[in-house]
């Protein structure tokens, strides 16, 4: 049995009005099995790309429980806290829950620095059901004694992985530390690096996990090679690609900051007009980047994965993995940043001897061998050792955290120490978590 229509998930009347209005029927593969697992009480690990409908996955069963048990009073604490890494993704939330609850007597606050706080503050004081911040903004208020989070029943963490590429990972700990521990919590995030596996057994109690399958890029159309060269070798090899003067609008991927920021300066050096794009820039100085680079006034752009995420740049003719990615999709969604809208592109990789075990990754994903043009291809399945590590104290809530899939096997209603799992299933017609 597949869901087929937003009908099925017995949400409340008022939400569903909503979705027709939009013209929302048929569920999307997220939506479809985060639905059921977030109504009937679980924690939820998400890994999705943005497009796949993730907002309203987590967005319309919040919805639907504070609805079911509404607010009492004029004046009330929040009961559910999205917190998004950028300020033009928590307005989208933000405009997303008020679409989907437009007629539901609830209320909300978007809350993001770059602005006066004046008027977030008033809101605040009148009382809201719903948040939405990036968490350096929530921070500075909640230190002002402007926001109380003890009734915080819904968590939501979404583009966790480019929080922690923006520095934000610390407050979010610093926020989490001030919530009840009996609440439902969710991440969303499109990888899974380290140090975002490491707070997911932190915060989130015996979750459902879903893993929705990134949308791929038509790899046959972009012409992929690779070069076996070693770390001590890669900038020098950089330099001279750049003789080609068919590289005119480059992308070019690194694993950390501070090796964006060294390929950018050796590029210069080199009489390359190039910049750099990553976490530990202000807004203001990645935008001015990516404009310079999108105008043409630089021909190469060094940027980390999760801070290029939103770059949509038509024209670029190549990119250049400077490093190879770690996590193989990432492959996918780098060499992507070429050959859009039917325009040809190049994809071409260094790979070190470190780095061979990266590269089988790659391409068993997308099914093929990479051409080699130059270098010898390393044999074994060697790593680069990674920082940060998944080992260390696993703070939280303590039990077995293994992640379950979300089929439907080991949904047990038994009792989970540290945590009471609300169950809701009673709430919403059939029970529908082997259907999704």
């Amino acid at each position: 049995m597949t869901i087929s229509s937003f009908s099925e998930f017995g949400l409340a009347d008022p939400i569903l009005r909503a979705l027709n209005a939009r013209n929302h029927i048929t569920p999307t593969p997220i939506q479809a099995k985060a639905i059921p697992a977030i109504l009937d009480g679980d924690d939820l690990l998400g890994i999705a790309q943005t497009g796949t409908g993730k907002t309203a996955a987590f967005a319309l069963p919040i919805l639907h429980e504070l609805n079911f048990e509404p607010a009492r009073g004029k004046y009330r604490d929040p009961r559910a806290l999205i917190l998004a890494p950028t300020r033009e993704l928590a307005i989208q939330i933000g405009d997303e829950f008020h679409a989907y609850g437009k007629d539901l007597s609830i209320r909300q606050a978007v809350i993001f620095g770059g602005v006066s706080q004046h008027g977030q503050v008033q809101k605040l004081r009148r009382g809201v059901d719903i948040i939405v911040a990036t968490p350096g903004r929530l921070l500075d208020l909640m230190e002002q004694g402007h926001v109380n989070l003890d009734e915080v029943e819904f968590l939501v963490l979404d583009e966790a992985d480019r929080m922690l590429d923006m520095g934000f990972i610390r407050d979010v700990r610093k926020i989490v530390a001030k919530m009840p521990k009996d609440r439902q919590t969710q991440l969303f995030s499109a990888t899974m690096p380290p140090e975002i596996a490491k707070l997911a057994k932190e915060i989130l109690f015996e979750p459902v996990r879903i893993d929705i399958a990134p949308k791929t890029v038509a790899v046959e159309v972009i012409r992929q090679e690779i070069h076996f060269i070693e770390p001590n070798d890669k900038l020098d090899a950089l330099c001279d690609l750049f003789a080609d003067k068919s590289m005119s609008r480059v992308v070019v991927f690194t694993r950390t900051k501070h090796r964006a920021n060294k390929v950018a300066e050796r590029l210069e050096k080199a009489g390359v007009l190039a910049d750099a794009i990553h976490g530990n820039k202000s807004q203001g100085a990645r935008q001015r980047a990516l404009e310079a680079f999108r105008s043409g006034k630089i021909r190469a752009l060094v940027a980390t994965d999760i801070a290029a995420r939103g770059i949509d740049v038509p024209e670029v003719t190549h990119v250049v993995n400077f490093e190879m990615p770690v996590d193989a999709e990432s492959y996918v969604h780098r060499i992507g940043r070429t050959a859009r809208a039917g325009a040809e592109g190049t994809a071409i990789s260094m790979c070190a001897t470190e780095e061979a075990g990266l590269l089988l990754d790659i391409e068993k994903l997308i099914g093929r061998k990479i051409e080699v043009a130059s270098g010898t291809r390393p044999a074994g399945n060697a790593r680069p050792k990674q920082g940060g590590g998944q080992g260390g104290r696993q703070g939280g809530r303590g039990g077995n955290r293994n992640p379950k899939q979300a089929h439907g096997q080991g949904q047990g209603s038994s009792g989970k120490p540290g945590r009471n799992k609300r169950r809701r299933s009673h709430r919403r017609g059939p029970d529908l978590r082997r259907a999704a």
